[in-house]
């Protein structure tokens, strides 16, 4: 029953493939590091495969067919591609998902303040983080700013070598009895997450001087008014690129592998699919699974299923039963990623149904925590179909589950997708040091799901 390293199995040619594939991967990581980001990078690649906004193709009012590609995009922050199958729609679609969000530190709508000859941004953290972890280490800052004029500027400070960076300070050792006998989760408040910014006062400026100074230099770079951070979305994020990581480069790390891993195995799977796949196949890049696949952009709103109704409609082909079936005749991989077994934390993992770095991409049955609650819990039969494709075309695999008993648990878009009736299992990448900072994955298990999500999409 245990999964060999997928690494022993490799020849010359496939050890090039891997390592081609994360050079990739590693570059995309260090460029795009928001979900808006990835949106505008998945566009730019889906565009160059031949794929059509599905947007445009309503507004110039085009039938499509067998054989085209179409994209959705949902504000900015999520997108949805379709590459239309030989069968019609309402047989179902092989989807494959992932989300483009990861845990980051949110600048607050009025974040500014000085104190002490420093300015400083509130800020509010997004998702689960250990709040210990972000102090310290260099941030650099990534986002939007909207104007009343309706204006959009985009922002990266920190990612050139030339940039300056940003962070959180900590206590010294020496002063820091009482912090260091607090439990570890507290302490580090998030209230304590401040962002330092500047410390120069502004010449001539007699009050709030160094806030001055800051604003002068945000207004000079950016055109922009403190006000204006009211209708901002400005993220602090770990500065810097992903790295090869190990002696023998088996590893990146980097900023953002959950999930973002997933949907760059998902993207290049969607590249490389046959001219006319048999079944629509369905490739999801959703945002807000770290805070509960909420709000607009997150997989709990309904642009899936609006999506749906555009393309039968545009095929000519549209009623709302064909929606509903289309939907609930579907299979799906919910790409995320699991927690990958660390020897150094042996007792918080049942060594038996642990995912492993390097013995390949990794399927969960069930996720949830506790008596498996929030969990989608996939069916046998599913699971029966999905072995035989991931053997028939070579694909190394592993089954895991997140933790102990009582110990582990989690949530993905699982659940929520299964909620239309489809056939739902999670699937993904293991990874060490899951929310810090910088994670760690394994090479080998990011090209083995890049080959399994392509073979799905094509057999399921």
């Amino acid at each position: 029953m245990e999964r060999p390293n997928a690494w022993k199995d490799y020849g010359e040619e496939e050890l090039r493939r891997v390592q081609d594939t994360a050079a990739d991967y590693r570059e995309m990581l260090s460029l795009h590091k928001t979900e808006r980001e990835w949106t505008k990078a998945l566009i730019a690649r889906l565009e160059k495969a031949g794929y059509r906004d599905l947007a445009q193709v309503m507004e110039n009012g085009d039938a499509l067919k067998a054989g085209d590609r179409v994209y959705v995009n949902q504000m900015g922050k999520a997108l949805l591609s379709f590459h239309l199958g030989k069968a019609p729609l309402e047989k179902g679609m092989n989807i494959v998902g992932a989300h483009i969000d990861s845990p980051r530190i949110d600048l607050k709508q009025n974040p500014l303040y000085e104190d002490s000859d420093l300015v400083y941004a509130d800020t509010h953290y997004y998702g689960g983080i250990k709040k210990y972890q972000w102090v310290a280490r260099e941030l650099a800052l990534h986002g939007v700013v909207a104007g009343k004029d309706g204006r959009i500027t985009e922002m990266v400070i920190g990612e050139d070598p030339a940039d300056p960076v940003v962070g959180i300070s900590d206590l010294l050792p020496h002063m820091a009895k009482d912090q260091m006998e607090k439990k570890l989760s507290e302490g580090v408040s998030g209230e304590d997450l401040d962002l330092i910014l500047g410390g120069q006062p502004l010449a001539g400026a007699e009050k709030e001087a160094v806030k001055a100074m800051l604003l002068s230099i945000l207004k000079e770079k950016y055109g922009m008014e403190e006000e204006d951070f009211l209708s901002a979305e400005i993220e602090a994020v770990p500065a810097g690129k992903a790295r090869d990581f190990g002696l023998d480069r088996s590893m990146i790390l980097g900023y953002g592998h959950d999930d973002r891993v997933c949907a760059y195995a998902e993207l290049k799977a969607v590249e490389t699919l046959p001219d006319i796949p048999e079944y629509t196949c369905c490739g999801m890049f959703v945002d807000k699974e770290e805070i509960g696949s909420v709000g607009a952009t997150g997989m709990r709103a309904h642009y899936l299923e609006n999506a749906v109704a555009e393309i039968l409609d545009r095929m000519g082909d549209y009623s709302e039963l064909k929606v509903r079936r289309a939907l609930r005749n579907s299979r799906m991989l919910s790409c995320d990623v699991s927690a990958g077994y660390d020897p150094l934390y042996a007792g918080a993992f049942e060594k038996k149904n642990a995912a492993y770095l390097g013995r390949g991409v990794c399927f969960n049955k069930f996720t949830g925590s506790r008596g498996k609650s929030g969990s989608n819990d996939a069916n046998a039969e599913f699971l029966g179909k999905l072995r035989k494709i991931m053997d028939a075309n070579g694909v190394r695999w592993q089954t895991a589950e997140l933790g102990k008993v009582d110990v582990g648990g989690g949530g993905t878009i699982a659940y929520i997708c299964a909620l239309y009736g489809m056939e739902v299992v999670d699937s993904g990448v293991s990874v060490l040091s899951m929310h810090a900072p910088m994670e760690i994955i394994s090479k080998a298990d990011l090209y083995e799901a890049v080959k399994a999500y392509r073979a799905f999409m094509i057999d399921a």
